[in-house]
């Protein structure tokens, strides 16, 4: 007869609640087993050290735990730093950068060479996954200009743009490879100009073009707010047709993001989230726990199934 020391059955003890979350994450890892998601890299999350590398850690996990994970980012505060070194003005114009060729030469130069690098590194600690790319390379995205609205009026902002169209081909195929695609959200028009492109619209663009089983957005908050700033509760779930009503009275910087969730669940992805980048491991958090940690986006169809399976007392 073998007893196990005090200090073993200690850990033991100590090593259940572990066991437990791995036995919680089950039913979501045969769910989505096989599936693609793709993540926008933004936030808090981009600029501090260890958000960062916790980051990278879920990306790789979803990767080793049978996902197939897709990162779009930008690189706003990168950009802006970058051009305060060089002297170049930042300005904005309905919450949209002013871009000249000047700036456009630095947005490329620090979201590709910078930013791009910085996480495909990380991520590559942990396995030869990670290879860089941008929505130039092999025509993955196509831009078309966008002007800001002021007043009324359609205002010139430079070389910003809009996704008229993703080709995900080559997205597709470092994904059939066990790869992990980093893109940078910039993309050439058919008239020759390269588009610094909003990073949510660019994600939800490539979600959709991808049938992405899901959209996750980092950000800096903890998802939509009910009723901000008269409240803090989070709306933890909601139908696209309920967000649609929202978006009229949605702040700015949150506008873009709800909006590419919007597009995202109504052109055929199969859920859209909102998750608090400043939370190290939010994203696995969310995927794989049964409370999730932020705000999910269903198509009203689904969501239509789960309040009749509540009805008839399918749900707890």
């Amino acid at each position: 007869m073998q007893i196990a020391p005090k200090g073993e059955q200690a850990r033991n003890n100590t090593a259940l609640p572990k066991a437990l979350t791995l036995v919680e994450a089950l039913p979501w890892l045969e769910r989505f087993h096989g599936k693609t998601v793709v993540i926008k890299f933004g936030g808090n999350a981009m600029v501090d050290d260890q958000l960062k590398s916790a980051f990278a850690q879920d990306v790789v996990f979803l990767r080793y735990a049978g996902l197939r994970p897709v990162v779009v980012h930008g690189g706003g505060p990168q950009i802006s730093a970058q051009l305060a070194k060089l002297g170049l003005e930042s300005s904005f114009t309905n919450g949209l950068r002013v871009t000249t060729p000047e700036t456009m030469d630095v947005v490329r130069m620090v979201l590709a060479g910078q930013v791009q690098r910085d996480l495909v590194g990380l991520l590559n600690e942990h396995g030869p996954f990670a290879v860089g790319m941008t929505g130039e390379d092999a025509h993955t995205m196509t831009a078309i200009k966008r002007f800001a609205e002021v007043d009324g009026e359609q205002v010139d902002i430079g070389l910003v743009g809009d996704i008229a169209n993703v080709n995900p081909g080559a997205v597709k195929a470092l994904i059939e490879d066990g790869r992990i695609p980093v893109i940078s959200s910039v993309a050439r028009g058919s008239d020759g100009h390269v588009y610094n492109v909003n990073a949510d619209t660019a994600a939800s663009a490539m979600a959709v073009a991808l049938q992405a089983e899901m959209l996750v957005v980092l950000t800096d908050v903890e998802g939509l707010y009910a009723d901000w700033p008269n409240s803090d509760d989070v709306i933890s779930q909601l139908s696209a047709s309920e967000l649609e009503k929202l978006l009229p009275t949605l702040a700015s910087g949150m506008l873009p993001k709800m909006e590419g969730c919007l597009r995202a669940v109504r052109e055929g992805v199969g859920t859209a989230r909102v998750l608090d980048g400043r939370v190290q491991h939010s994203l696995l958090l969310e995927i794989f726990t049964d409370e999730g940690i932020g705000t999910m986006v269903m198509p009203d169809a689904e969501t239509d199934n789960i309040e009749a399976t509540v009805m008839a007392g399918g749900l707890a």
